[in-house]
């Protein structure tokens, strides 16, 4: 959705835009061959990606030093914010999920269509891989994330047969012992059956749900009065946190305006954020020709600006 991204900060104030999950850069390039006030600090785990943009980088002298990247988790914006010495954004964008060029490389093992190691570390320098998770979790702790990371009302069955074919070794491997697990009316319905347990063992693998939460309320706390935070989420556990973090952000009385150097005082009914209207799903044409683009969603709050009382005032 990328038109739809570059609209979205169309409005915000001029200043720094974090894309918190940086992936290829091509949201960050458009928006910053699109607006030349705005600067952008990209984030991301994966050591590919910050290697693969620096190189983008390189090749558009029109962007200038406008991009900084950066290493990292998007839950460590403030250490970031804090090594730039800035103390306020203008917005910041989440893509959530696994980026093409890491589903397309089969030796990243994030696909069940292609033969590769059991791997699916967005950052190839944790510890953690879906080995792991395949060939050590218990049936109970493996039924657990197959059924809380993506709703597979099968996950008992595939957990347990998972266990039964120890030691797995490939993606191509796993989506078979997946497949045979499921029960053969299912299979015919709701695209390959393996796609749903590789999800959950992903996220697993990365701990993407756990950090979302407080990295959101971060991005939140960090933009200014006018800013705006744009979250695409591909499934429904990412948009039900998104959905609730951003419900909380619109009552929550501690969210404040930190570029104003005085506290306002709470007006009844007053939201510090509101949500924004905008397309919330790919267009077919879109889906046409990106595929992938089909289950995303997206969400934007804006910080709203409060109202002053007549009482206090900023000084000469």
């Amino acid at each position: 959705m990328e038109d739809e991204i570059t609209e979205v900060f169309a409005c915000v104030p001029h200043g720094v835009i974090v894309d918190a999950t940086l992936g290829g850069a091509g949201h960050s390039l458009k928006l910053l061959q699109t607006y030349a006030w705005i600067r952008v600090l990209g984030i991301d785990r994966d050591p590919l990606a910050i290697a693969n943009c620096e190189k983008i980088i390189a090749s558009h002298p029109e962007i200038g030093n406008r991009l900084v990247v950066r290493h990292g988790r998007f839950d460590q914006l403030h250490q970031f914010m804090e090594a730039m010495q800035l103390t306020e954004i203008s917005g910041a964008l989440f893509d959530l999920g696994v980026s093409s060029p890491q589903f397309d490389l089969p030796e990243r093992g994030f696909s069940y269509r292609n033969e590769g190691p059991l791997d699916m570390r967005m950052d190839t320098t944790a510890k953690l891989s879906a080995a792991d998770v395949v060939n050590d979790y218990d049936t109970e702790r493996l039924t657990r994330v197959i059924r809380e990371y993506s709703d597979e009302r099968f996950a008992f069955r595939i957990a347990r047969a998972i266990v039964a074919h120890r030691p797995i070794s490939t993606t191509t491997e796993l989506a078979e012992i997946v497949l045979a697990a499921i029960p053969a009316p299912a299979r015919r319905t709701g695209g390959h059956p393996a796609k749903r347990t590789f999800q959950a063992i992903r996220i697993e693998v990365n701990n993407e749900l756990e950090m979302l939460p407080s990295a959101l309320d971060d991005a939140i706390g960090a933009t200014t009065a006018g800013g705006r935070i744009a979250v695409l989420t591909y499934h429904s556990g990412e948009d039900r946190i998104v959905k609730r973090v951003f419900s909380e952000a619109e009552v929550d009385p501690t969210v404040e305006n930190i570029a104003t150097p005085f506290t306002h005082p709470l007006q009844s009914g007053y939201k510090r954020v509101r949500r924004v209207r905008v397309r919330e799903t790919p267009s077919e044409i879109e889906i046409s020709r990106n595929p992938r683009s089909k289950s995303a969603r997206l969400r934007v709050i804006e910080k709203s600006p409060f109202p002053i009382s007549p009482q206090i005032t900023t000084g000469g």
